[in-house]
């Protein structure tokens, strides 16, 4: 029986939210499924503390999925190089939820969420798996070369948990096992995210109004 059988969830069931300060209370679960998702797969994770993602939900840099009360999924967004570039890292889906499409709403969210709030960073991802890949390419990502990528030390020192990182070394971080993506919003419509976030936002950065082209 599929774990997705065995909860009798529908996808329906699940909430996509941009997190905040109530969430806190999944931080910790949140990182114990992130580390037995690396043992699992047999690489390495940049490791993230509980203060660090309790940070990132408090600054409206996060999503969450949730079942009721029950945690089922989880990413946040990362800057580099100035705002420059972004990433949205640390996506993971509890085993018992998985299958629903839960993984691929919560990077739509993530997405979105980085784009309204730097709408002329490039966004971009370092992966080796299929699935983000597909994800990836459907929303408008194309595969580059890793010096497209930021130069931010704070970002390549994020490998140095990895099973590849000798590869990366002795590369001199040119290619890895890893594929590089990029997405470019000059060459995309700019994205949008439900008006209570952008308002929640704006709280955060100090600001009286926002452009009308981020609005539903």
């Amino acid at each position: 029986m599929s774990s997705t059988e065995e909860t009798a969830v529908k996808p329906d069931d699940i909430s996509i939210l941009v997190a905040d300060e109530s969430h806190e209370c999944y931080v910790d679960t949140i990182l114990d499924t992130i580390a037995e998702a690396a043992k699992v797969r047999g690489t390495g994770i940049a490791k993230r503390t509980h203060e660090y993602v309790a940070t990132k939900m408090r600054e409206a840099k996060a999503v969450i999925a949730l079942c009721g009360d029950d945690f089922a999924g989880f990413s946040y967004i990362e800057t580099w190089g100035d705002k420059k570039y972004v990433t949205t890292s640390g996506l993971i889906v509890s085993p018992k939820y998985r299958g629903l499409g839960i993984a691929k709403r919560i990077k739509n969210m993530t997405f979105s969420l980085a784009r309204v709030r730097w709408p002329h960073a490039k966004i971009f991802s370092l992966t080796s798996g299929k699935a983000v890949m597909k994800m990836n390419t459907q929303l408008g990502y194309l595969p580059v070369t890793f010096d497209d990528l930021t130069d931010d030390e704070a970002f390549w020192r994020g490998c140095e948990g990895c099973v590849n990182i000798n590869v990366l070394r002795e590369r001199n971080r040119k290619f890895c096992i890893c594929t590089a993506m990029l997405f470019d919003p000059e060459e995309h419509l700019p994205a949008k995210i439900p008006q209570s976030v952008i308002d929640r936002i704006n709280r955060l950065e100090g600001k009286v109004s926002h452009s009308a082209e981020l609005r539903d």
